[in-house]
């Protein structure tokens, strides 16, 4: 491995030859026992070393030939588990440091192995001891080397605080999380019962009150956001001109000894950022989301005559996750309403501050990060979708989520996604949709199409859910997208308190959008059928099918109509504006009135217009109708107004329901967001978790939505008595 000093020295300063001499050796070809005092010398390497980045490829590439005999990977991961037992007992003892030394270097060559692994068998990365080892009387022999650390990195996570003197450990072990658990990145999007990840299935079969302690620090790291105070800086790369540490050692690693608080003093902006906190969420959604697939043979009609190959059937089915069950038993330290109801809890509890986490989220809300976090919490806690509800400030998180809409196309299609997903399930609560319009907003700075003073919060967010679908019709043409935003407006109508004149006047715009799209749709229907019946053997010049096309937007318009029925046979006093914006535009409903698919539904509208345009006939007014005057008279025979001649119809609701396979769609979003995040460098080549077309750091453009990347929205439709 090079030439280097045959006794290292290790009073006071370090020399450079040493530390030539101790990476060599580890990545070189000699073994080194456990109780060799080989390893306390290299855990115990200074802190500001240099070293060049055109080395460190070849010191991975000199270790993954050596490490199937040496087993020093798993023998630095021993090292690791016994410094972090020892930093458990006494944080402030120089095991901790040995620990961060531990975990860097571990980390590095870790994730170079797991990214060349030549072929899917995780055993060839050797994270076991050779058989002929001698293992210390505190270890057992057939003692699991991955379950060890883990449980070890995880203990420390979870009972240690992160203080100025724990946060450099606290961080790095973080960043060792994060690769063990890349090896995600070589299956595919589909957990499947042939999958091992030994690190995230060790992380899955830790004891249920340990799993709770790291869910409540990995929150609470994001929550306190803590950051480094200290000065010291660990250099990433050296620059090209300096000279190498190991220029005398061509295999020996670079770059290999701690950098983690470089990105700290590089930038203002970053250093205004936690890396903690985002490390600390970027973890909680690995671990949250993970599925292990489980293959079970059963034997069936053991007696009976069976052919050989109905003998055997597989069947799978997925583990529990017990960090997303602990997510969905966090509690709030200041009420937990299942306590008094006396209902006993499924799981650990976690205690935290939902008033804190709330603050939180609505601060970070612009990261796509936090909003599958939030999605997480209102989707499966719903102690924390409770609290939510009851906020009087509701526009913390709501307004955050709405300007993600209004930059639909500075933003990732996943994201638009997520935030309509998140208005859904909230828009399903009565309470909720009844809040939103008793919040008025003094002003909106980042709506620049108009001014909106004075505006109410769902009139606002009425106003962009219709922006969205507009945008989504002329850009990305998803159907889902169009669902869910329909969907959260019919939960919002009965509600509708006072809904603003642009607001309504949208509303409306929104059903003559659709319509002549639908009617542009029946025309082309319509041609094609002519075509065809003139001359059939012209089929296959004919233009694609546009039946389904049409059947969607019939849906669209059906809802549409729904909505605004909802709005006028309950809560038709309380929103003159809809009923102006109407007679405005009654012209749009016309075409529609004998419709068998509409007409029932535009019985109720012509009803409201026949009843206020009588009044305006009946009115003898010198001049011309201004708008302030017949919105007078609207509000005048509101008073007057009875329903008389209204259908009732049943009010329909519409509910989210998380697909069967999320796993599908969150392991390949979750590790878009933590490549592009941690600062971590994945191989393209190495990933088998993404489409072969899209770049590891995925950015969707929008109309190039990737269909196997996207969870499909499922909404039902819940049908509930008219009041």
């Amino acid at each position: 491995m090079g030439t280097g000093p045959s006794t290292p020295r290790w009073g006071g300063e370090v020399s450079q030859d040493t530390a030539e001499f101790l990476i060599g050796t580890f990545v070189g070809g000699k073994t080194f026992p456990l109780n060799s005092d080989y390893w306390q010398k290299l855990l115990e390497l200074p802190f500001d070393l240099h070293w060049p980045a055109n080395r460190v490829q070849q010191a991975c590439h000199t270790f993954a030939q050596n490490n199937s005999s040496t087993r020093h990977l798993a023998k630095i991961l021993v090292h690791l588990t016994w410094c972090l037992q020892e930093s458990l007992s006494n944080p402030d003892s120089a095991a901790s440091m040995k620990a961060v030394n531990a975990s860097y270097i571990s980390s590095v060559f870790l994730k170079y192995s797991i990214e060349n692994l030549k072929s899917e068998n995780l055993e060839d990365l050797y994270l076991s001891l050779d058989e002929n080892e001698t293992v210390p009387d505190n270890m057992h022999k057939d003692e699991s080397v991955i379950n060890m650390v883990m449980h070890a990195v995880l203990s420390y996570i979870g009972k240690v605080d992160v203080s100025p003197k724990t946060y450099l450990l606290h961080h790095e072990l973080l960043n060792f999380m994060l690769i063990a658990m890349s090896t995600q990145l070589l299956s595919g999007p589909s957990p499947g019962p042939n999958d091992v990840h030994p690190f995230l299935d060790a992380a899955m079969s830790q004891e249920s009150s340990l799993v709770g302690l790291v869910v409540h620090k990995l929150l609470l790291n994001y929550i306190s956001r803590p950051r480094s105070k200290s000065s010291a800086s660990y250099t990433l790369m050296s620059e090209e001109n300096q000279l190498g540490v190991l220029k005398r050692v061509g295999s020996a690693a670079a770059n290999i000894v701690l950098y983690p608080l470089s990105y700290f003093v590089n930038s203002s902006v970053e250093a205004s950022r936690s890396q903690l906190a985002d490390s600390s969420i970027n973890i909680l959604l690995l671990l949250i989301h993970y599925r292990k697939c489980i293959l079970v043979e059963s034997v069936k009609n053991s007696n009976a005559s069976v052919t050989s190959e109905s003998l055997l059937k597989d069947e799978t089915y997925f583990a529990e996750n017990p960090y997303c069950k602990a997510l969905e038993n966090v509690r709030d330290v200041e009420f937990d309403r299942v306590d008094i109801e006396g209902n006993a809890h499924s799981g650990p509890v976690v205690r935290l501050s939902f008033a804190s986490l709330f603050d939180t989220l609505g601060m970070c809300l612009a990261d796509e990060t936090a909003v599958l976090l939030l999605y997480a919490l209102v989707h499966g806690n719903s102690d924390f979708l409770e609290y939510v509800l009851v906020r009087t400030d509701i526009d913390t998180l709501l307004m955050p989520l709405l300007e993600t809409l209004y930059d639909a196309s500075r933003r990732t299609s996943n994201q638009i996604y997520m935030v309509l997903i998140i208005l859904l399930i909230l828009s399903q609560d009565s309470s909720f949709n009844a809040s939103i319009h008793k919040l008025i907003l003094p002003s909106v700075p980042w709506y620049q199409e108009r001014l909106l003073h004075q505006t109410s919060l769902g009139s606002l967010m009425v106003i962009i859910l219709i922006r969205t679908v507009k945008y989504n019709m002329s850009k990305m043409r998803d159907v889902y997208l169009h669902t869910n935003c329909l969907a959260a407006l019919a939960n919002m109508a009965p509600h509708v308190h006072r809904l603003s004149s642009y607001a309504s006047q949208r509303l409306v715009s929104l059903f003559d959008m659709l319509s002549r799209k639908y009617a542009k749709l029946a025309e082309q229907k319509n041609d094609k059928m002519q075509m065809s019946d003139s001359d059939p053997k012209d089929d296959d010049k004919l233009p694609e099918d546009t039946s389904a096309e049409l059947h969607i937007y019939t849906d669209f318009l059906r809802i549409v109509l729904e909505i605004l029925n909802g709005i006028l046979t309950y809560a038709l006093p309380r929103n003159p504006e809809v009923i102006y914006a109407i007679m405005h535009r009654q012209e749009v409903f016309q075409p529609f009135r004998n419709h068998p698919r509409f007409n029932e539904l535009l019985e109720n509208i012509f009803s409201v217009l026949d009843f206020f345009n009588s009044r305006m006939d009946a009115q003898k007014l010198d001049g011309e109708w201004s708008v302030e005057k017949v919105l007078q008279l609207i509000n005048i025979n509101c008073k007057f107004w009875r329903g008389d001649g209204m259908k009732m119809f049943t009010q329909l609701r519409f509910t989210y329901e998380q697909e069967s396979h999320p796993e599908e769609f969150f392991i390949p979003y979750v590790w878009q967001l933590v490549i592009a995040r941690s600062g971590f460098s994945f191989d393209p080549s190495s990933i088998n978790l993404f489409p072969v077309e899209l770049p590891v750091e995925v950015s969707y453009a929008p109309g190039e939505i990737n269909k196997d990347q996207k969870m499909q929205l499922n909404v039902k439709e819940a049908v509930e008595s008219s009041v």
